[in-house]
């Protein structure tokens, strides 16, 4: 990191950081990515009350979007969670839209729920950064990607933060507020409040190849390809020994196909540039399966048939 580079970013940093939009003004969120972290996202926000714009590039991935938040609310209606009426006010909350630039505009808090490559989250926020209103947060819902890296290819360093949710977004209680380098406290306090309002817990994490949840998971789901791999043992036989000696809900490689092994090759690829240690070296196998097309439940086949 060039001190040139540092001057330019807290340069931004100053020009920030009196104007932030705070938990109680925010009343408009446009959620960037109508994938499974996008439509989980803008369903938790919607649930509790806040206006969602959801942002695809195309309207068939938003339609998607909408059936799977509508058959997920249809699930809590059942389980006795929410009314009908509840459901049919969270769909009510939710509009969508394919034009990144005017959809959000009007926004009061932006988060992006896209592809975890940094090229394509790069120029997604650069766009919000261009359109979105002066002292609007724009959080990335990023798994693995440097935050203060994504917050230095635009003018607002001091209000861009991550905010990692975890899949199934409407059950898991976690979220990971990750500050950048520039992050303000008012920005992070912001968030932290945000995310206690839609009901879960934050946890203040800064700034680090995999974070934290990452860092830990995702060397463990490596190893447990390896292990496959070197025929130690089957993958039903592996996931069988963490669920049952361990006491995981879930088998790593399991896991893995829910994740999606393209993921989990792109995080497993960050730690290792970020880091430079061996250990993190994806495993051959994670590298053949992505390249075949076998990326887990989302392809109908990974470490299983589904």
């Amino acid at each position: 990191m060039t001190i040139a580079w540092q001057l330019g970013l807290f340069s931004t940093y100053h020009d920030f950081s009196l104007i932030v939009n705070s938990s109680m003004s925010i009343k408009n969120i446009s959620v960037i990515g109508a994938g499974t972290m996008g439509n989980g996202i803008a369903h938790v926000f919607a649930q509790n009350g806040y206006d969602v714009t959801l942002v695809d590039v195309g309207q068939q991935a938003l339609d998607r979007a909408i059936a799977t938040i509508t058959a997920n609310l249809g699930r809590q209606v059942k389980k006795g969670a929410i009314t009908e009426d509840d459901q049919k006010n969270t769909l009510a909350h939710i509009k969508t839209e394919t034009q990144l630039a005017t959809s959000v505009k009007a926004a009061d808090f932006v988060i992006e729920a896209a592809t975890e490559r940094y090229d394509l989250k790069k120029e997604i926020f650069q766009t919000l950064d261009n359109n979105a209103r002066e002292g609007v947060i724009l959080a990335s819902n990023t798994s693995s990607i440097s935050v203060t890296e994504l917050a230095a290819t635009t003018k607002r360093a001091s209000h861009v933060i991550g905010m990692h949710f975890f899949n199934p977004v409407p059950v898991m209680k976690l979220v990971e507020i990750i500050r950048g380098l520039a992050t303000t406290d008012e920005v992070y306090s912001t968030v932290k409040a945000l995310s206690e309002k839609v009901g879960k817990t934050p946890v203040e994490v800064n700034d680090a190849p995999g974070f934290v949840s990452n860092r830990i998971l995702m060397p463990m789901i490596n190893e447990a390809i390896y292990t496959l791999m070197e025929g130690v043992a089957k993958a039903e036989d592996i996931d069988t020994v963490m669920k049952l000696g361990m006491a995981h809900p879930m088998g790593p490689l399991q896991l893995a196909d829910f994740i999606g092994l393209d993921v989990c090759l792109a995080i497993m690829n960050v730690l290792h540039d970020g880091l430079g240690d061996s250990k993190y070296r994806a495993c051959p196998l994670l590298k053949k399966m992505v390249a075949a097309g076998m990326l887990g439940k989302k392809s109908g086949r990974g470490f299983y048939k589904y």
